[in-house]
């Protein structure tokens, strides 16, 4: 993902959680250490995972946030861009607004007692650490299904399998911004072949089949007796995580595919 003019930053997707978001909490660590690994420390989140949350954060607000430098000294340096000053300093504001209306709330000035708690946790956290950006291109009913195409940055495709109580919950049109969100473990990474190309949507939206293999260059690795944990950079930009098997010998800026089936795909609102 290039970097982006700081008007470029989407509030409203990078801010949309709880401003106790761990996320947001491990961006001003870095902001203040100059260090991911320091401010690993200090969250006491491992390394990935301080890597997961700013590639997740990169993801939502749709532009560079931190500069990385690999290597050097405990791991390596990091700088907050423009971006991420201005995504840091309105997540404060709306951390003070959001604890005086709370307040407000549980003293029954705004709201009836009974609605304060579930206003404290309307902002909902997920284990799903794949979030991505995209649009409603296409929705195709199959009986109680509905096949969702979804395009994401760079002409990107998914396709998610939901019900159509779903579809009709959350009122799904085309045209439409959402969040694809997937676990880890249901994204499949395998070295790429020649020939290997993301071909969109499936050209049969009947065939109950999954998604296209996506594109991209693996960015960090982790070897697991059980399977290797892999970070890359999709062509279109977004980062994703998925497994491949274990002993895969995949190196950073190895060409490789992530396979996703359709089922394990939700769709979110995004704000």
């Amino acid at each position: 993902m290039k970097n982006a003019p700081a008007t470029a930053l989407s509030f409203d997707s990078a801010l949309s959680h709880e401003p106790a978001d761990k996320r947001i909490e491990i961006l001003r660590l870095i902001a203040s250490s100059g260090s991911i690994s320091q401010a690993a420390r200090q969250a006491r989140v491992s390394y990935k995972a301080a890597w997961q949350a700013i590639d997740t954060l990169t993801n939502l607000a749709g532009v560079v946030l931190v500069e990385r430098a690999v290597g050097g000294a405990g791991g390596g340096g990091a700088k907050i861009t423009e971006a991420g000053e201005q995504l840091l300093a309105v997540s404060k504001r709306l951390a003070e607004s959001r604890k005086q209306v709370l307040a407000e709330a549980h003293a029954g000035a705004l709201t009836p007692s009974f609605a304060a708690p579930a206003l404290s946790h309307i902002g909902v956290r997920t284990s799903m650490r794949n979030q991505l950006p995209c649009q409603v291109e296409q929705l195709d009913a199959m009986g109680q299904m509905v096949r969702v195409y979804l395009m994401l940055a760079g002409d990107t495709r998914l396709v998610s399998r939901i019900t159509r109580a779903s579809a009709e919950l959350l009122d799904l049109k085309k045209g439409q911004a959402v969040l694809a969100l997937c676990k880890a473990t249901a994204v499949l990474v395998t070295a790429q072949q020649t020939g290997d190309v993301d071909s969109g949507a499936p050209s049969n939206p009947n065939k109950s089949s999954s998604n296209p293999a996506l594109s991209g260059r693996v960015v960090r690795i982790s070897r697991g007796a059980t399977g290797d944990e892999v970070s890359l950079q999709l062509d279109g930009g977004l980062q994703l995580v998925g497994f491949a098997k274990a002993g895969s010998r995949l190196k950073t800026k190895a060409r490789v595919t992530a396979l996703i089936d359709e089922s394990a795909i939700v769709i979110a609102l995004a704000a």
